[in-house]
C-alpha cells in the first residue's frame, strides 16, 4: 500500500448494509456467489474428491521429443492427452463446427540439463513451458517447472500450466475467431489462455475427464494459488510485451472460464481488458514499492481510512486496540478479533506484522512462518473492522454468508482505498495479496466471527470482487 496524507474524500464513502432490501439492477460481477457452491457445483473437498491423476487412466498415446518417460512426462503427456478430448469437443462446440487439430510437435527438456534449440531460444536456465506458433508446439521444463509446482501446489498445478499453453494454441488455430491479430497485445492473448484453461478445469470438475479429477474446494483453491507462484512482478505495465497479468487478473480470467466457458473467453479484448486489468507501473513517489511496514502508526492510518469508508453507514464504528487478539470474553481469532460487547478490534500487532512482510524470492506466501505482504495484514483487521457495520443492522455474523458479506465489505474498502486522497492507498500487488490471503486454510478476509471461513476459495474471491466492484452488491447479494 502507499501512504499519503489526509485529503478530502470526495464521494468516496460507502452506505452498506443499512437495510435489509436487495439494491435494484444488475450485478457486475461474475455469476452467483453461493457458499455451498462453486460456479453451481457443490463444494467438495480432497477427502471426497482426491485431486490428482485417476486411478486407473487408460493409457496415453502420445509421445514427445527429448523426453525421458518419468513422472513429470507422464503428467504432461495424460494433461495433454485429456486436452485434446476437451478440445475435441468444445472447439466445433463453441466455433461453428471448427474441428480441433492435435499439434505438430511435444517436446520435454531440462532446464538444468543439455540444451535444447526450440523456437529459436535455448533451453538453458529455462524454467518454462511454451507454445510456439512456428512450429505449433508445446515445450515443458521436466526438471524444474513442473517438479516445483508438484512440491508447491500438487500436480494439478502442473496440468494448469500445460492448459494454458494449449489455450493459445487454440488461439492460433482459430485464428480470426479468437480476436486475436499480430497487433493484440500480450495481455489479451495471456488473459485468454487462463480463460480456457479455466474452461478446461470445469470439463474436469464435471467429471468429464478420464485421467485426472479435482475437489472444488481444496483442489481449485490449490488452482488459484498457482496463479499466485506465475504472476507478473508488482509494478509490471500490462502494456508490456510479455506481460501475464498480476495474480487478480489471472485468477478473474480463470474463474470467467470456468463459470462460463470459452465463448466468454474469445470475447475477452482489449476494451473489457482495460476496464478491470490492475496490473500497472508503481508511482514514481511509491518508494518502497508498495509494501509499507505493518506497525502503530499505520495502523493509526487505516483505522482512519476505516473510518471513512464506513462513515455514512449509520453504524457506531470500532475502535482499534492492539494489546491482543483475544477479546474480554475470552475468544479470539488470530491476529484480529472483533468484540461485539465492547465494539472494540483487537490485535496481535506482532502476528500482524510478520503477515504483512512480504515473502522473500522462492517462498510461498503465507506458508510456514512467510508473510504475504501489508495489504493482506491491513484487510484482514479491515474484515473485522465490517463486523461492526453489519451488527449494526442485526445481520448473523456466525455463518457462511456473514463471511461472505465480510469478504464483500472487505473489498468494497479497497475499493476505496484506491481513490486519490486516501490516506492508505492502494498500490499494484495489493489485491494479490488478498487473493492469496483468501487461499489460505483459515483466511480472515472471508471468514465469519468466529474465524471459519467460506469452504471454497473460489467464492471467497469472487464475494471479495464484488465488494470491490460495487459496493451496493454487499447488500443485495449477501443480506
Amino acid at each position: 500500500m502507499r501512504s499519503y496524507l489526509p485529503l478530502a474524500l470526495a464521494g468516496a464513502v460507502l452506505v452498506l448494509v443499512s437495510c435489509a432490501s436487495p439494491v435494484p439492477g444488475n450485478p457486475k460481477g461474475e455469476g452467483e456467489v453461493d457458499p455451498g457452491s462453486v460456479a453451481g457445483l457443490p463444494v467438495t473437498n480432497d477427502d471426497q474428491v482426491r485431486s490428482g491423476p485417476r486411478d486407473g487412466a487408460p493409457k496415453v498415446d502420445l509421445t514427445a521429443e527429448n523426453a525421458d518417460n518419468g513422472e513429470m512426462d507422464q503428467l504432461a503427456l495424460g494433461a495433454l492427452a485429456d486436452l485434446y478430448e476437451y478440445w475435441g469437443e468444445r472447439m466445433p462446440a463453441d466455433f461453428e463446427g471448427q474441428k480441433f487439430e492435435p499439434l505438430a510437435r511435444l517436446v520435454s527438456y531440462d532446464s538444468k540439463g543439455k540444451a535444447l534449440r526450440i523456437c529459436q531460444t535455448s533451453t538453458s536456465g529455462l524454467v518454462n513451458a511454451f507454445y510456439c506458433s512456428l512450429d505449433d508446439s508445446i515445450a515443458w521444463d521436466r526438471g524444474v517447472l513442473l517438479p516445483d509446482l508438484d512440491k508447491q501446489f500438487g500436480k494439478m498445478s502442473a496440468v494448469t500450466v500445460l492448459a494454458h499453453e494449449v489455450g493459445h494454441a487454440v488461439q492460433f488455430k482459430l485464428g480470426p475467431k479468437s480476436g486475436i491479430t499480430q497487433a493484440t497485445k500480450t495481455i489479451v492473448k495471456e488473459q485468454q489462455a487462463d480463460c480456457y484453461a479455466g474452461g478446461f478445469f470445469r470439463w474436469i470438475a464435471d467429471g468429464k475427464s478420464k485421467r485426472f479429477q479435482i475437489s472444488t474446494g481444496e483442489g481449485l483453491n490449490k488452482i488459484l494459488a498457482t496463479m499466485f507462484f506465475i504472476r507478473d512482478p508488482a509494478g509490471t505495465d500490462a502494456n508490456k510485451q510479455g506481460a501475464h497479468g498480476l495474480a487478480w487478473d489471472r485468477v478473474y480470467a480463470f474463474q470467467a472460464g470456468f463459470s462460463n466457458g470459452p465463448k466468454t473467453c474469445a470475447k475477452m479484448d482489449q476494451k473489457e481488458i482495460d476496464s478491470r486489468i490492475s496490473e500497472e507501473k508503481f508511482a514514481d513517489k511509491d518508494k518502497l514499492r508498495g509494501n509499507l511496514p505493518v506497525d502503530s502508526e499505520r495502523i493509526r492510518k487505516l483505522k482512519i481510512s476505516l473510518d471513512d469508508a464506513f462513515k455514512s453507514s449509520g453504524a457506531k464504528l470500532p475502535e482499534l486496540k492492539e494489546k491482543s487478539s483475544r477479546c474480554p470474553d475470552g475468544k479470539s481469532t488470530e491476529p484480529a478479533a472483533y468484540c461485539p460487547s465492547d465494539n472494540t478490534v483487537v490485535m496481535d500487532l506482532k502476528k500482524l506484522t510478520a503477515l504483512g512482510t512480504p515473502p522473500k524470492r522462492g517462498q510461498e506466501p503465507g506458508g510456514d512462518g512467510v508473510g504475504i505482504g501489508d495489504f493482506a495484514a491491513f484487510a484482514e483487521v479491515a474484515s473485522r473492522y465490517t463486523m461492526a457495520i453489519q451488527k449494526n443492522v442485526n445481520l448473523p455474523l456466525d455463518n457462511e454468508k456473514a463471511a461472505l458479506r465480510t469478504a464483500c465489505l472487505t473489498g468494497a474498502w479497497a475499493q476505496v482505498a484506491e481513490k486519490e486522497g486516501s490516506i492508505l492507498r492502494i498500490s499494484p500487488g495489493d489485491l494479490d495479496e488478498a487473493v492469496a490471503e483468501m487461499l489460505m486454510g483459515q483466511s480472515l478476509i472471508a471468514a465469519d466471527i468466529n474465524g471459519n471461513p467460506v469452504k471454497a476459495g473460489f467464492a471467497r474471491v469472487e464475494a471479495f470482487r464484488v465488494g470491490y466492484v460495487n459496493a451496493k452488491e454487499c447488500t443485495a447479494r449477501f443480506a
